[in-house]
């Protein structure tokens, strides 16, 4: 299953964002475009894109180190069979409002955070539209935007290695009971924020990650906001393979992943089925995949292990999707040490 993933940015050191990419999906870093100030929003046009082979969905993110917009949204046009789509515009994240754009076309869609192409595009344009500020022209010294795209394809062979991570352990069935059901993304990137150093309280995040137009607080470039308003950078990636998610945390960067089953479909889950929930993966070591669950009762119980091949199945099979954090700081390349 070949994914792209197109990273344009300003402020980065180029070397921290290389690092943080599996290489098997890599097409390189741009530049940022220059912002353009339009009365009191930020317009922001990314360079065309092209997909090594078509891609049917796309998932666009933003990581604003700091302080970031009060909200944003993107919008996106995908070329197929000789034209151009309309553009189509996605969710807005965070506290604004934009003139209202459109949703749905013939041949290109958005569901909340995911754009679907039919035909896929072998051409993306994609447009990130801002909140001003009080100065009313920036988006912060440093800022980078990705965008995931990807077709169904075959799976790559199995990692080898191993690796294991220690991640704080919290449980969403302990936050308050108006909430512990909903807050599974909020969660995990609480649980990602900790293992970089930052003590962030679940309630304070989802309580951030909420998007009251759609009432949710899963929505999948929330919580790249979230974390990147605390100075940790990340993206969204629709993994192609179980490799590239063993490279992630081979390299000190556990992955938050988005899964859904049925009954009897994962092994010793913590909910029986979900049409949708998110859990960190921590490791992995031969058949087995080390994850923080948080659907677990209790913080105690929420480190577990799963088996891989079910694993594989219930979210790179599905949907596929995964947010990826990494520290912000220029550090010496993993890799040389291993």
């Amino acid at each position: 299953m070949p994914t792209d993933l197109f990273l344009a940015a300003s402020g980065w050191p180029t070397d921290v964002l290389a690092r943080a990419v599996p290489p098997s999906c890599d097409r390189g870093i741009v530049s940022a475009p220059a912002v353009v100030a339009e009365a009191d929003q930020l317009l922001v046009t990314f360079p065309e894109w092209r997909p090594r082979v078509p891609a049917h969905r796309m998932v666009p993110a933003l990581s604003a180190l700091g302080a970031s917009p009060r909200g944003f949204r993107f919008e996106l046009s995908a070329f197929a069979a000789g034209a151009w789509s309309p553009w189509i515009t996605g969710a807005t994240i965070g506290r604004a409002r934009f003139v209202e754009g459109v949703a749905r076309s013939e041949t290109l869609v958005c569901e909340i955070d995911e754009f679907i192409a039919n035909p896929p595009a072998e051409r993306i344009r994609l447009v990130l539209r801002a909140s001003a500020d009080a100065a009313g022209s920036s988006l912060g010294a440093r800022w980078c935007a990705s965008l995931s795209a990807w077709s169904p394809g075959s799976d790559a062979p199995l990692a080898a290695r191993g690796a294991r991570l220690v991640v704080p352990a919290f449980s969403q069935m302990e936050e308050d009971a108006a909430l512990r059901h909903r807050v599974c993304s909020p969660t995990c990137v609480a649980m990602v924020l900790g293992y970089h150093g930052l003590h962030v309280a679940v309630a304070d995040l989802a309580r951030e990650m909420f998007q009251p137009e759609l009432d949710l607080y899963g929505v999948w470039p929330a919580a790249i906001r979230a974390a990147s308003r605390r100075g940790v950078g990340g993206y969204l990636l629709r993994f192609p393979d179980w490799a590239a998610a063993a490279w992630c945390l081979e390299r000190d960067m556990p992955v938050i992943a988005s899964v859904r089953y049925g009954a009897g479909e994962l092994t010793g889950a913590a909910i029986g089925e979900t049409s949708g929930h998110l859990l960190v993966l921590t490791g992995y070591d031969g058949g087995s995949v080390f994850v923080n669950d948080p659907a677990a009762p209790r913080a105690s119980q929420v480190a577990r292990r799963y088996r891989l091949d079910e694993l594989r199945r219930v979210w790179l099979a599905r949907s596929g999707i995964g947010y990826v954090f990494f520290a912000a700081a220029s550090a010496p390349d993993p890799r040389a040490a291993r």
